[in-house]
C-alpha cells in the first residue's frame, strides 16, 4: 500500500515537549529523567501516591483541580489535589485501622466513581498492593482474580456486592474485609463488611507515608491468557517514573492541560494514564462515569474543554460509523493532541481525526507488561498512519529473531518482520508473573523482553505492527499479517470493523478469512461480499487478500477494544475458546 505522511501540526502558544526527537535520544538518561519526580521527603525512598498526589501540595498545586468527576445521571464531583490528599489519606488510614499491612492485596471492584480513585491512590499510600477490576465482571472472573491474587481487601458497591460478591465470600476465605460505597446498613450484619461513609470519611486527614523501596510492589494488573488462567502482572512503586515521563514524552502533557482518558481503570492504560500519568504530570484529570455513546463524548470534549484526549480505537472507529458531521455539530477549540491505544490504529481512523476534529490520531503501542507507553508517535513527529511511531528515549527497541538455541539475532535489513523486542530494563517493566517464575522467564532472552508481537521497521525508524506471532497467517509460503489486511478492508466505505484469520487449506496451508461488522446504511448481500473481496484482491494482490468473507453485526472484542482473532478462529475450527473473562462485546454465530 502507498504510504502517508501526516506532517506534524502545529499549535498556536503550545510548544511540544518533545521537540527535538534525536537530540533528547542522544542525550536521554533515566538519573536525569528522575528529577521530575520528588521522592518521599527526606529520602524515604519512592511512593506513586506521593507522586501523584501530595507532592503537588509542596509546589503550590494545592487548589488546582486534580480531578473533575463527571456522573451518568449528571451530577459533577470536582477534587483539588489538598481535597485528593485529604481523601486518601483517610482511605490509608482506614486500612490501618483495619490492621491491613503493606504488601496486603485490596482490589477495587466498581465503575468510575471517585471512590475508586480515592481507594487507588490511599491504597498505594498504605503501601498495599492495588488490583483494579472491571465492573461488568461476572462472579466467575472475580473469584478467580481475587483467590490468585490472595485479596485481602475489596472496595465494591453495594449493588455489585449484592449481585457479584456475596455468594463468593466462601470461595475466598483469605478475603477479610469488604467496603462497600452507597450503602449505609452494610456493616449491620456482617463484621467484614464496612460501610465507606462511616469508615472511610471518619478517618483522620492526616498520615505519613512510610519509607517505601522503588521495588516495592505496588499494581498486580491481570490479562487474560490464550488458555488457562489470567496472568497476574507484576509491577512496582519505582514505575511511577515511566508514567511521568511519556505523560510530558508521548501524551504531550502540559500544566494547563484538561486531560482525559477514556479507559476504564479495570484495563492497565486505566490505571497508568487515567490516573497515575495525569496526576503525577500535575493536570486536571476529567473523569466521565457513562460507557461509550458519541453524542455524550462530543459534549464532554466541548463543554469540559478537553485539550489531550486519548481513547481507543474500537471508540473511533464506532465514532467513524456516525461520520465526521456528526463530530462537527460541536465546538472543541481547546482540543489540540488525540492520542490512541489498545490495539493498532488503522490508518483510516488516524486521518479519519483530521476531517472531523481537524487533528489526527497519534497511536502508540505498549502492553500489561511494559507498565507504560514504549513506542509512539510524537506531537512535533511527522505521522505515518498505520505506524506506532518510534520509541521513547530511554528505550531501546529492535526487530528481531530468535535461532534454534533461543537466542536473539536483531534484523538489519529496514521492512524485515520480526518479533518486536526491548533491551531490558526500564521503570515500569514488570517485576513477575505472579506465582509463574518459569512463565515469567519465557519472555527475556540474551537481556531482550520478547513481547510476542511481529513487526518491522523502515528506513526512518518508524515501528510497524504485523500481528501477534501466534495470529500471523501462513499462507503458500507466505506470511500475512492480519493487520495489513484488515487496513484494506477498512478503507471500502461499507466496512466499520473488520478482523481476519487463517483456515487450513490443503493446498495453501491456510487461506485468509475475514469478518466484516458494516457501517449503517449498509446491507450484507453477496453482490457486497464480492465487492468487498474484489477491493481487497486489487489493494493487496490475490496471495493476501481473503478467499472468504463473512459478514457479522459484531467482532468479539476485550474491553480494552482489541477484537479477538483467536476466539473468531477457535469458532471457526470448533477449538477451546480460552479465557473469556475480558470479553466485551460478542455475537455468537
Amino acid at each position: 500500500m502507498t504510504e502517508r505522511i501526516i506532517h506534524k501540526a502545529r499549535v498556536p502558544g503550545v510548544q511540544p515537549n518533545l521537540q527535538d526527537y534525536p537530540g533528547t535520544l542522544a542525550h536521554f538518561s533515566w538519573g536525569d529523567a528522575q528529577q521530575q519526580l520528588d521522592g518521599l521527603p527526606d529520602g524515604r525512598g519512592l511512593n506513586i501516591a506521593h507522586e501523584a498526589v501530595d507532592r503537588h501540595l509542596q509546589h503550590g498545586r494545592g487548589n488546582k483541580v486534580a480531578i473533575r468527576w463527571l456522573g451518568k445521571n449528571g451530577e459533577r464531583r470536582t477534587f483539588s489535589f489538598a481535597d485528593l490528599a485529604r481523601a486518601t489519606n483517610q482511605f490509608a488510614n482506614a486500612l490501618e485501622g483495619l490492621g491491613v499491612q503493606p504488601g496486603e492485596r485490596v482490589f477495587v471492584l466498581m465503575g468510575r466513581l471517585p471512590e475508586l480513585y480515592v481507594a487507588v491512590l490511599g491504597a498505594l499510600k498504605a503501601r498495599c498492593v492495588v488490583t483494579p477490576l472491571f465492573s461488568a465482571f461476572g462472579p466467575e472472573p472475580i473469584a478467580t482474580r481475587a483467590a490468585q491474587g490472595d485479596a485481602r481487601v475489596l472496595v465494591t458497591t453495594a449493588e455489585l456486592y449484592a449481585r457479584k460478591v456475596r455468594n463468593l465470600r466462601r470461595q475466598l476465605p483469605g478475603l477479610r474485609h469488604v467496603i462497600v460505597v452507597g450503602d449505609k446498613n452494610a456493616a449491620s450484619d456482617d463484621k467484614s463488611l464496612h460501610n465507606w461513609e462511616a469508615l472511610v470519611t471518619t478517618a483522620a486527614t492526616a498520615y505519613t507515608i512510610a519509607p517505601t523501596d522503588p521495588e516495592a510492589m505496588s499494581l498486580l494488573h491481570f490479562t487474560s491468557g490464550t488458555s488457562g488462567r489470567p496472568k497476574g502482572v507484576v509491577h512496582v512503586h519505582g514505575a511511577v517514573l515511566m508514567h511521568a515521563v511519556t505523560g510530558r514524552y508521548a501524551l504531550d502533557l502540559h500544566d494547563q492541560d484538561v486531560f482525559w482518558c477514556t479507559a476504564d481503570p479495570g484495563w492497565v492504560t486505566g490505571t497508568s494514564y487515567g490516573i497515575i500519568a495525569p496526576l503525577v504530570c500535575g493536570v486536571t484529570n476529567v473523569v466521565v462515569e457513562a460507557e461509550f455513546e458519541a453524542q455524550s463524548w462530543y459534549r464532554v470534549l466541548a463543554q469540559e474543554h478537553i485539550s489531550v484526549w486519548y481513547t481507543a480505537p474500537t471508540a473511533i472507529r464506532m465514532m467513524m460509523k456516525l461520520g465526521a458531521e456528526a463530530v462537527q455539530r460541536y465546538r472543541t477549540p481547546a482540543l489540540r493532541f488525540m492520542a490512541s491505544v489498545g490495539e493498532p490504529l488503522n490508518p483510516e481512523a488516524v486521518e479519519w481525526g483530521l476531517s472531523a476534529f481537524g487533528l489526527p490520531f497519534h497511536d502508540n503501542w505498549w502492553q500489561t507488561e511494559t507498565g507504560g507507553i514504549m513506542i509512539s508517535n510524537y506531537a512535533a513527529m511527522d505521522i505515518k498512519p498505520g505506524s506506532m511511531g518510534k520509541p521513547l528515549p530511554g528505550i531501546n527497541a529492535d526487530i528481531v529473531r530468535r535461532n534454534d538455541a533461543g537466542h536473539v539475532q536483531p534484523v538489519e535489513a529496514p521492512g524485515t518482520e520480526g518479533e518486536l523486542a526491548l533491551k531490558t530494563p526500564w521503570p515500569s517493566m514488570m517485576r513477575g508473573y505472579l506465582g509463574e517464575q518459569a512463565r515469567y522467564q519465557q519472555c527475556f532472552a540474551d537481556g531482550w523482553y520478547l513481547t510476542g508481537d511481529l513487526a518491522r521497521r523502515d528506513a526512518d525508524g518508524y515501528y510497524w505492527f504485523v500481528g501477534r506471532a501466534d495470529d500471523v497467517i501462513k499462507s503458500a509460503g507466505h506470511l500475512i499479517g492480519p493487520f495489513e489486511v484488515e487496513s484494506a478492508l477498512l478503507e471500502h466505505p461499507a466496512v466499520a470493523e473488520a478482523a481476519v484469520i487463517g483456515i487450513p487449506d490443503a493446498v495453501m496451508g491456510e487461506v485468509v478469512k475475514a469478518f466484516v461488522a458494516l457501517k449503517p446504511g449498509f446491507t450484507a448481500s453477496q453482490a457486497l461480499q464480492r465487492q468487498l473481496l474484489g477491493h481487497a484482491r486489487q489493494r493487496l494482490g490475490a496471495v493476501v487478500a481473503p478467499k472468504q468473507l463473512e459478514f457479522r453485526a459484531n467482532l468479539p472484542r476485550t474491553r480494552s477494544g482489541k477484537i479477538l482473532r483467536r476466539l473468531l478462529k477457535a469458532r471457526e475450527l470448533g477449538l477451546p475458546e480460552g479465557d473469556l473473562s475480558s470479553l466485551e462485546s460478542d455475537e455468537k454465530p
